[in-house]
């Protein structure tokens, strides 16, 4: 089935991850969108005979297409190790589509991810959202920028400890100090207007912040432990700049604070051994305790930390520690979405959304499920 097609996906059990209770809905696909939910009206159909019907899932933070499939050193390509600030680098020049692991994500449902720049760098650039299907990353982006990378805590300090970084709070003073570079620069441009002659001289670093400035795009703060995640909080607002908060792994502990601030959160990698200090309390209960909370949740796998088609495990491991399962359905489809600020084309099965499926025997939480099929924009991948 291509884009161009039409045709209806018929006797399937819908999951649209916008209310709680599934539906027996027939779903017209036309031009790789979603053209009507109801009854079949068609003579073109594709027979799922009861089969459940998610949105393609959606992950809201993973470095997929930019660290290499079987190759420990040569294909790792989300972490630049000269510099510790990095703001002008984009993820869209790093991503290999014909990476394995990006098959892998979509034999696992994963149909759109926020990937980008790792969490070595203090400041380590943009991160792109792209569907997790085809050979030119260009024809793959669903949103280009969608977030300027930021870490805090131990992987700067372990990574430059021999250049320029040995402590939590030069962390901080480095990104205060481009972020105060970026707003001067900035300013001065938009003194000059169009006048040529009173512009600074141009700085692709600084230029780069721009659209975090502008308030187009959130910082996306690398952050486990509870005083990390408070001073990305500080430093956000000081700037008066948007801010998502990354991997959250202390997060259970300050749930109400979290809670009053209102800022997304992307719960994880939690599938994994605690390698770090900081990752003392790590807990598959963290997703639930915040959302319960009230806090705006998401799962992630951190991909290649976690296998990307993994990403519906984590969410049905974060149930069996104590999460609403209808909230764990969100947390890896629309929340996701609109972490990364695409909810208008993808995270739930609605009309006008593109047609990202993954259509399985059981449900998508559930590690005995199958999936048997996934459609990208409305065509057939898996």
């Amino acid at each position: 089935m291509k884009k161009s097609g039409e045709f209806w996906l018929v006797n399937g059990i819908v999951h649209d991850a916008v209310h709680k209770r599934p539906l027996k809905a027939d779903i017209l696909v036309r031009r790789g969108k979603i053209a009507a939910i109801g009854k079949c009206t068609g003579t073109k159909v594709v027979d799922l005979n009861g089969l459940q019907v998610f949105p393609g899932l959606v992950e809201a933070h993973c470095h997929l297409g930019l660290d290499g499939w079987s190759n420990r050193y040569d294909g790792k390509d989300y972490n630049e190790r000269n510099e510790c600030v990095t703001p002008e680098l984009n993820a869209v020049d790093g991503i290999n589509p014909f990476d394995e692991t990006l098959r892998h994500a979509l034999e696992g449902g994963v149909t759109c991810v926020g990937t980008g720049p790792g969490s070595s760098n203090v400041v380590g650039g943009t991160f792109t959202a792209i569907k997790t299907f085809g050979t030119r990353v260009d024809d793959m982006i669903v949103r280009e920028k969608v977030a300027m990378k930021c870490a805090f805590g131990e992987n700067p300090k372990n990574c430059y400890q021999s250049k320029s970084i040995s402590s939590r709070m030069t962390t901080a003073a480095k990104l205060r100090e481009l972020l105060f570079k970026a707003r001067e620069y900035m300013e001065k441009l938009d003194a000059a207007g169009k006048d040529a002659s009173k512009r600074p001289d141009f700085n692709f670093r600084l230029h780069a912040m721009l659209p975090v400035l502008r308030g187009e795009i959130p910082l996306k703060a690398h952050a486990h432990q509870a005083n990390d995640l408070f001073t990305a909080i500080r430093i956000a607002r000081e700037f008066g700049v948007r801010l998502t908060l990354e991997h959250c792994t202390e997060g259970h502990l300050i749930a109400e604070a979290l809670a009053k601030e209102n800022i997304p959160l992307a719960v994880g990698p939690s599938l994994t051994h605690s390698g770090k200090p900081e990752m003392r309390n790590k807990s598959f209960a963290t997703a639930g305790i915040l959302d319960r909370a009230g806090c705006q949740v998401s799962i992630i796998t951190d991909s290649a930390v976690i296998p990307q088609e993994h990403l519906g495990l984590c969410a049905g491991l974060a149930v069996r520690a104590g999460m609403d399962p209808f909230s764990a359905l969100q947390a890896i489809t629309i929340r996701p979405a609109r972490h990364l600020g695409i909810e208008k084309r993808v995270g739930s099965i609605e009309v006008g959304k593109d047609a990202d499926f993954a259509i399985c025997d059981g449900s998508i939480l559930d590690s005995s499920t199958k999936v048997c099929m996934v459609f990208v924009d409305g065509e057939q991948v898996v």
